[in-house]
């Protein structure tokens, strides 16, 4: 976990490098995160197999524990290594005033960037099933409560300059980490209300591909198969069409009914045609058959972005507080939908496979997010349920963007922190002993203390 936070930190960190100083400047840092989640990727795709109990044999586990210890261990010396260099780029005491202004000029525009989120949540709310606005239903809250921590990040940095551009430096810092977030939760609102309406269309076309399906599996019952062709056994068929039926039956009354969610009406549509497809694949002609199954391929691709573009949202913004599972889950899911990318030119059956994989496991990772997250803010507000609040202080801690440090007892065991009472340093709107997070691996992350120096 700690180094996937480094890497989401160092990534943020070089986008605010390539936008003061451009692109080429900001290359070798871009390469080194680059290697380090390359390096990540390899580690949770064998934590994902040692979650799948494969192997099962004690010294290849060992090996593979080993492994993903050494992965981890090489991507944090190869941030470590640059963290230096990003330093004098960016020489955030020298510029202070200057970052300071760019950052309270995102902080203006953020408000109105807020209220359209919240402008676009009322009406899915009120066309949409609970399902599929929950992804990102307390976002433009969350937003809220980050630019109210941006906020006051950027009062105390103001005060700073002229007397102390390093404790400057330091409240800027967070101040971005804050403004990042809080774009990204409020964005995600206005993507996923794009996502539904694509899925509400991509349903509406599914379930006619599925009638069409339907008429031809049901045509096959009575036929001979053409020669050469294997033709499905009868009964098996009609499982198949008799669950196609009920799928299309159900999602049509919940679209008659009102308020439905288009992405898991979509899924269960394809599922069923797929069956259906199986079914057919023998009787059919191979170019009908593939032109079916890149059809399916459109709507299992579109659920699955949606997806993992909604657990990346959720572990990114609050990764202060998620733990192994949910970003094991993700870095799988983030894969598959790479390997649906790169097969379907060829494969479409192959990509489908994967896109199913990369939905399901996006899926996962949100579920296991929502439950480490919850975790955290029932043991932040001492087994109470509720928001990050504290003037913004519990969000930025929620979202890593201030170091766990800062509260003393670390994480709890569903991955919130240990305690909020014992706080340092508060009242004055200090972080207290601990700082930011920043680019680099776990050896130099935490360089930005709260005394204000790197």
């Amino acid at each position: 976990m700690a180094t996937d936070d480094a890497v989401r930190t160092s990534q943020e960190d070089v986008g605010f490098a390539a936008a003061q100083f451009g692109e080429t400047a900001a290359q070798p840092f871009t390469e080194a995160v680059d290697y380090a989640k390359g390096e990540l990727t390899a580690a949770f795709r064998l934590r994902q197999q040692l979650d799948d109990a494969f192997p099962v044999d004690d010294e290849t586990r060992r090996q593979m524990l080993d492994e993903i210890l050494s992965r981890c261990t090489q991507a944090d010396r190869r941030l470590d290594a640059e963290s230096e260099s990003f330093d004098r780029l960016r020489a955030m005491e020298a510029n202070a005033p200057q970052v300071l202004e760019q950052a309270e000029a995102k902080a203006t525009a953020l408000p109105g960037r807020i209220a359209g989120a919240e402008a676009a949540l009322a009406p899915l709310s009120a066309a949409y099933a609970g399902s599929a606005v929950e992804p990102v239903a307390g976002h433009p809250a969350e937003a809220r409560d980050r630019l109210e921590f941006a906020r006051s990040s950027l009062d105390q940095a103001r005060a700073a300059i002229g007397t102390d551009h390093g404790r400057a430096a330091v409240f800027v810092r967070a101040a971005e980490g804050a403004l990042g977030q809080a774009t990204t939760l409020a964005d995600s609102v206005t993507r996923r209300a794009e996502e539904l309406r694509a899925a509400d269309a991509g349903l509406r076309a599914a379930l006619t591909g599925t009638d069409a399906d339907l008429a031809e599996a049901r045509g096959l019952l009575g036929a001979p198969a053409p020669p050469g062709a294997s033709a499905p056994g009868h009964g098996d068929l009609r499982g198949r069409i008799a669950r196609a039926e009920a799928v299309v039956a159900d999602v049509r009354a919940e679209l008659a009914g009102g308020r439905y969610d288009p992405i898991a009406g979509l899924r269960r549509v394809e599922e069923a045609d797929a069956g259906l497809d199986e079914a057919l694949a023998g009787a059919r002609e191979q170019e009908v058959g593939e032109r079916r199954a890149r059809e399916l391929l459109d709507q299992a691709l579109l659920a699955a972005r949606s997806e993992v573009a909604a657990a990346h949202d959720v572990i990114t913004t609050h990764r202060g507080a998620i733990g192994s599972q949910a970003r094991t889950r993700l870095a799988e899911a983030e894969r598959r939908l790479q390997q649906a990318g790169a097969a379907a030119p060829a494969d479409a059956f192959a990509a489908l496979a994967h896109a199913r994989d990369a939905d399901r496991l996006a899926r996962e990772a949100q579920r296991l997010a929502r439950q480490d997250v919850g975790g955290f803010v029932g043991v932040s507000n001492g087994g109470r349920r509720g928001g990050p609040g504290m003037g913004g202080m519990g969000g930025a801690v929620l979202g890593g963007i201030i170091l766990g440090e800062l509260f003393g007892n670390g994480r709890g065991a569903r991955g919130g922190i240990g305690s909020l009472g014992g706080r340092r340093g508060l009242g004055s709107g200090g972080f207290g002993g601990a700082g930011p997070g920043s680019f680099g691996g776990g050896r130099t992350r935490g360089r930005m203390g709260g005394g204000g120096r790197f």
